[in-house]
């Protein structure tokens, strides 16, 4: 597009200039070669190695202060261990390239598939996505899991990426987290338990479980409370594991007939969702049971 500017003398136009309109702006793209362009060199390449999986692990930052002031259930609040499975749900819809994601308690870990090429498998852009969506759905979902309850201040959950360079190293990363729900969750047992049931403060618990092995913590549980730990929800034992499968639905499709006649008929299509279990990961049998989530080690 051509532009014209009129000089005038003595109340007559006597020349015309006629420019490009474009030499009027400046682009986007000659933005992007302006001499500040250098400051670009200052980024870290935080790419992943390939062939490992991507595991992006997230933390609840104070969440004790953040149970305590929510007046969270002890030892185990269901509510809120919904709403973080809930909030995971969200990451894996978000990025399917999770091929698997645990949690307990306060935190969850979301594992990439070795072959991702998400994000150019930048570990800054991986964290703080699966950081931000699991943060704002903790939010957005509040009032599904705690009803009228107000949020009183926004939570927040710090992040960190570790590669895995074999199954074997996955798995091993996976049985960690979930003997320390185990461990966890039977220590808080005890410890409520005793508070709750025994009468004695938190202190005077603290004192009584110093030193105690598992065997000694199910043996108060059962010989002082008549509570079999293995009865316990595996939910709080075992934590949450998510992974995909696929689900065989019927659906009502309106169709033509060949008779010119419409009719509505039933329809069966496979989708993958998100499935929840809770169970033991640190055996082979879930793994036997779901070979689809761990890739070749040759791939």
């Amino acid at each position: 597009m051509l532009i014209g500017k009129a000089c005038r003398f003595g109340g007559r136009v006597t020349s015309c200039v006629v420019k490009p309109l474009a030499c009027l702006f400046t682009t986007s793209s000659n933005m992007a070669k302006s001499k500040f362009e250098y400051v670009r060199n200052f980024e870290t390449d935080d790419s992943c190695l390939r062939n490992c999986y991507i595991v992006v692990r997230l933390d609840g930052r104070n969440f004790h202060k953040f149970a305590d002031q929510h007046k969270f259930t002890k030892p185990n609040d269901n509510r809120a261990l919904g709403l973080m499975s809930q909030s995971a749900r969200s990451v894996m819809a978000e990025l399917e390239d999770i091929v698997i994601a645990y949690g307990q308690s306060d935190e969850f870990s979301f594992v990439f598939k070795r072959t991702t090429t998400l994000f150019k498998r930048r570990a800054s852009k991986l964290m703080t996505h699966v950081a931000s969506q699991f943060s704002s759905s903790y939010v957005f979902y509040w009032k599904e899991f705690f009803g009228e309850q107000p949020l009183l201040y926004p939570p927040s959950f710090d992040g960190r990426v570790v590669l895995y360079p074999s199954n074997r190293n996955l798995r091993d990363y996976l049985s960690w987290r979930q003997a320390d729900c185990h461990i966890n969750n039977l220590y808080n047992t005890v410890f409520w338990t005793l508070v709750q049931k025994g009468g004695l403060t938190t202190a005077q618990a603290e004192d009584r479980l110093k030193g105690t092995l598992a065997a000694d913590k199910n043996e108060i549980l059962f010989s002082e409370f008549d509570i079999n730990y293995n009865n316990e929800s595996a939910l709080h034992r075992k934590g949450t594991t998510l992974i995909w499968e696929k689900r065989d639905e019927t659906i009502t499709k309106r169709m033509k007939l060949p008779n010119e006649e419409e009719k509505d008929v039933p329809v069966i299509r496979s989708r993958r969702r998100v499935e929840a279990y809770h169970c033991d990961i640190i055996g082979d049998q879930f793994w036997e049971e779901h070979p689809d989530i761990l890739e070749d080690n040759n791939s």
